[in-house]
């Protein structure tokens, strides 16, 4: 039976709104019992509102099925833009050749961050670090980060990293080794603008380009073909 999409609030937010709340009211509750201004009320009414609602939007936590083919599948961890697309080395974990793809998000996009792969998790750390812009090529190794590896069901590893911005301040990384990961699931949280690098084996077929707009848990971004035999 397949799953309906349903969209919620992420409990990694549900603090943050009730004080956004709380705060957001403390202002406003006195400039319209007390004030004498009311054009001023209106506008800082307005502005608290607007806030709110991209807080609200920020924390979506929606529940979405990939439609296509899994085995072999490389789904997009998040909701973004592809900003880097190239082969490199991966020197945390694979030292050796990949294909990086990444995908920034802005603080309208989805926060949530999915697996991008079936398999089985077999490494997890979080790193401390700067908070450059996440855009930039050196928030890769340089900012604060959480790496992530997936062995597939074929034997393959890939690699997905979050990486915290200018703004993003706390990673959620809910992946541990020994666990089952599933394309469906929820990997993690990243507060507040942020990056995902995805680190697949060179020779996978890449399906998208530098601009495209990826929609996490939903848009395949690459497909993984059988090793190369010595």
């Amino acid at each position: 039976m397949h799953r309906k999409m349903r969209v919620k609030l992420h409990h990694e937010g549900t603090n943050i709104l009730i004080v956004a709340l709380v705060a957001l009211l403390a202002v406003n509750v006195p400039l319209w019992v007390w004030g004498r201004n009311h054009v001023a009320a209106f506008a800082v009414a307005a502005v608290s509102a607007v806030l709110y609602i991209v807080m609200v939007n920020f924390f979506r936590s929606p529940r979405r099925e990939f439609k296509g083919d899994r085995r072999n599948a490389v789904v997009a961890s998040a909701d973004g833009k592809v900003v880097a697309l190239e082969q490199t080395v991966e020197q945390e974990y694979l030292h050796g050749p990949a294909v990086q793809i990444s995908m920034f998000m802005t603080i309208f996009n989805v926060h949530a961050n999915w697996f991008p792969v079936d398999g089985e998790v077999v490494y997890m750390r979080h790193h401390s670090g700067r908070y450059l812009g996440a855009w930039l090529p050196k928030s890769s190794t340089d900012n604060e980060r959480a790496t992530v590896v997936i062995r597939t069901p074929e034997g393959q590893l890939v690699v997905v990293r979050q990486i915290a911005g200018a703004i993003a301040r706390r990673i959620v990384t809910y992946a541990e080794p020994g666990i089952e990961a599933s394309v469906e699931d929820h990997m993690g949280f990243i507060k507040f603008g942020s990056r995902v690098d995805i680190f697949v084996p060179v020779g996978s077929d890449i399906l998208v380009k530098l601009g495209d707009h990826t929609t996490g848990g939903v848009t395949q971004v690459a497909r993984l073909n059988p090793p190369t035999k010595c």
